[in-house]
């Protein structure tokens, strides 16, 4: 089984416009409303892949309830830790020509009992797990080095571990040995205090984080594909080009498509050609959705993985 961990979950509150364009008016389309966070998008691709998923999540307040209730069709198992505080709602607008804005709340505030509690029910997933994706933001409240806690624990249990955070949790999780880190370009940039910009800085800075402590990195570069450096060196993915409408959550798409290749005994390079094609194919679909397996094949055969010599 494959574990997700959502402790920042939120509504996400999609709005179609017929264009994005700045000081103009804009015309709203559609709108709909789907359960939110980097954990839960990634047991919805598992899932839809064929892979058996529980994904764990915090929730609280009147938008955890609808946030609950549009869960329990999700056809994966969920395990919810209650908290008193309201979970956040995310804005995402789009138009029709693939421009994006995301806008995210910050997340409730949890107590040390809130936290406590959620390091407890996952504690007690492990024991059914082969893999734990630790995914997203932590909200208020909660320590950066909480996933880094979990990452070993996991460990002292055999159970693998993805890691795709940001900031000082990503910073200190991988000071944890994950099995795999996966931060994007942002999220690398950050880490490591420079801008990258070429081939030859992604590279370096794959094998950089890699250095810092986790067995495998995964550099997501969004239509550029992704980096891995893994224990037998360097690998480049290269999709091919699409007509992307909403990136948003590609990245959560590549992770959980790398976790199910993986569980299918796939090699690093091969599992990145699979996350490389779920995010590509589910960024050429409108609003926040993720590409079936049959879609994600399609894509598959055309990606180039190559060798870094």
């Amino acid at each position: 089984m494959i574990v997700t961990l959502t402790i920042n979950p939120a509504i996400d509150r999609i709005i179609t416009v017929d264009r994005l364009a700045f000081e103009d008016r804009a015309y709203i389309k559609g709108t709909r409303e789907s359960p939110g966070g980097r954990g839960i998008n990634a047991s919805c691709v598992i899932h839809s892949f064929g892979g058996e998923t529980v994904a764990v999540l915090i929730s609280g307040g009147n938008t955890g309830e609808r946030m609950e209730a549009l869960l329990r069709g999700c056809g994966y198992g969920t395990t919810v830790v209650p908290i008193a505080h309201e979970i956040r709602t995310n804005l995402t607008i789009t138009d029709r020509h693939g421009l994006t804005v995301n806008l995210n709340e910050v997340g409730p505030s949890l107590s040390p009992a809130e936290v406590t509690r959620v390091e407890r029910v996952v504690r007690e997933a492990l024991d059914k797990a082969s893999w734990l994706m630790l995914c997203g933001s932590i909200p208020p409240g909660v320590p950066a080095s909480f996933y880094g806690k979990l990452v070993a624990m996991a460990r002292r249990k055999k159970v693998k571990t993805l890691l795709h955070a940001d900031g000082d949790a990503l910073r200190e999780g991988i000071e944890a040995r994950p099995t795999v880190a996966m931060p994007n370009q942002q999220e690398a940039e950050r880490l490591l205090g420079r801008t990258l910009l070429t081939r030859t800085q992604y590279l370096e800075a794959a094998a950089q984080i890699r250095a810092m402590g986790a067995e495998s990195v995964v550099l997501s570069l969004g239509s550029r594909g992704a980096v891995g450096a893994f224990a037998d060196g360097l690998v480049e993915a290269v999709p091919p080009r699409i007509d992307a409408l909403c990136p948003i959550g590609s990245g959560d798409a590549l992770a959980a498509a790398y976790v199910w290749s993986t569980r299918r005994k796939s090699n690093p390079a091969d599992a990145l050609r699979w996350g490389v094609s779920s995010g590509t194919a589910s960024a050429a679909k409108p609003g926040i959705s993720f590409a079936s397996l049959p879609e994600t094949e399609q894509i598959y055969r055309q990606v180039e993985v190559r060798r870094v010599e």
